[in-house]
């Protein structure tokens, strides 16, 4: 008996992930919970178990090939199950993942007889099962590789012949198409990961004022770019600027930054930012909130689950320290040292990623003074941390010295008032002031 494993949904709204690495090989035996193939989603690189015990017939996919959430992903010979055994498997209901041996993962089984043909998209199996039927000339068969390839460069796949079983198209054939399409004048090269694109001029010289550089997108920047639309589609975007003098902050840092070295503990500013942050939610819950639109109510959070902006080399995640309310600040620092970490081997877990209430982002850390940061939809508000900044400030009357903290607070004004933006603002900027307080507040 047949089974067909399908790449599972594994929470968080991911959609499609790309192939990382396959464990398997073909004719090999696995048992349910083996890991069969790494994934990289949007957000996190993860391991898909097996959900049963079988043979490897078939794997689809190579390495670097985007999979769509519910395409094949590994078919299955399942020995010694027939006749009423295969409809009762059949029947079974959605997998619901292998909890015990700690995967989170969600798939669908998919029964076929052992004579049966996967086609590499949801295509019309006429062709498959009789290759000398006519093709339907409205859609060419092609893989899904070859389609999105397709899609990627302009080419109507229509007009491509397939040189695959039952003149299928695949992404040798989109490749020769391109090559030998004179029409335009167009060449491509393509590499492992780039594809460099000159158009040539009516006599055949290369226009290089017109070469361009072609490379597809990540699925960390597929992921941010949808975030960002959704957020700017969704929320009533309102930012308020402030300033706050942090002398005090940055003497009580520096006083413990050798000893929590020591202890191999990097010692930022973030960790008191983080608290202060925490403790004004606290006194101010539509912060904390999220508006509920479709059964017209808010849900106020009892729970300060903080995200961090990570810049890493792929994009920027925001993994989620938790009850940051509950830390004192070395408990943060560590939170905050290794998730960090994480983030840049691109090693965070889906757990790392879900149940945040409030962003905050350090642009500071890299050069930015202000910044208009885009709220972490539906969360209700996200604070940006500028670079300090040296100035003269006045102290009882006297000019002196004095360093600056840039914030920004961004919220969502359906949800929060201009006056409630102030008062929080103003119990951040309190706490940083004086960090003494961040401690017994």
């Amino acid at each position: 008996m047949r089974y067909i494993f399908k790449f599972p949904d594994i929470g968080e709204g991911l959609d499609e992930g790309i192939i990382a690495e396959w464990y398997i090989e073909k004719g090999q035996t696995v048992e349910m919970g083996q890991p069969l193939v790494k994934m990289e989603t949007d957000k996190v690189v993860t391991d898909i178990p097996s959900p049963k015990t079988g043979i490897i017939a078939a794997f689809y996919g190579r390495v670097g090939e985007t999979v769509h959430v519910g395409s094949p992903l590994v078919e299955y010979d399942l020995p010694g199950i027939d006749g009423a055994a295969a409809v009762a498997e059949a029947a079974k209901p959605i997998f619901e993942g292998i909890k015990e041996e700690g995967a989170g993962v969600v798939g669908t089984l998919e029964i076929a007889d052992n004579s049966a043909y996967l086609p590499a998209s949801n295509e019309d199996l006429t062709a498959l099962v009789n290759p000398t039927s006519q093709r339907a000339p409205q859609r060419a068969l092609a893989t899904p590789v070859a389609r999105a390839m397709a899609k990627e460069l302009g080419v109507n796949i229509d007009h491509v012949l397939g040189t695959g079983p039952a003149g299928r198209v695949t992404k040798g054939d989109i490749e020769g198409f391109v090559t030998r399409d004179t029409k335009h004048g167009r060449q491509e090269i393509e590499t492992r990961d780039t594809k460099h694109v000159t158009r040539k001029n009516e006599d055949g010289v290369s226009g290089h004022d017109l070469e361009v550089e072609i490379k597809p997108l990540s699925q960390i920047r597929k992921v941010i770019a949808r975030n960002m639309i959704q957020s700017k589609h969704n929320a009533a975007h309102m930012t308020v600027f402030d300033e706050i003098e942090v002398s005090e902050l940055i003497r009580i840092r520096y006083k413990y930054k050798e000893q929590f070295e020591r202890e191999g503990i990097k010692l930022s500013y973030l960790p008191f930012i983080l608290k202060a942050t925490a403790l004004a939610l606290k006194n101010h819950p539509v912060l904390n909130a999220e508006m509920d639109l479709e059964n017209s109510r808010m849900i106020y959070k009892k729970y300060y689950n903080i995200g961090i902006a990570v810049d890493t080399d792929d994009g920027l995640v925001v993994p989620v320290i938790r009850n940051v309310d509950r830390l004192t600040i070395k408990d943060i620092a560590i939170a905050v040292n290794l998730i960090s970490e994480k983030a840049r081997k691109r090693s965070l877990t889906m757990e790392d990623m879900k149940d945040g209430t409030f962003t905050v982002t350090n642009y500071g850390s890299i050069g930015g003074q202000f910044a208009v940061p885009v709220i972490n939809y539906p969360q209700a508000g996200i604070l940006g941390i500028g670079r300090l900044v040296e100035k003269p400030v006045v102290k009882d009357g006297q000019v002196v010295p004095g360093t600056l903290l840039p914030l920004s607070l961004s919220v969502d004004h359906r949800m929060v008032d201009g006056g409630e933006v102030a008062r929080f603002l103003n119990r951040v900027m309190e706490y940083l002031s004086d960090p003494v307080s961040i401690i017994i507040g």
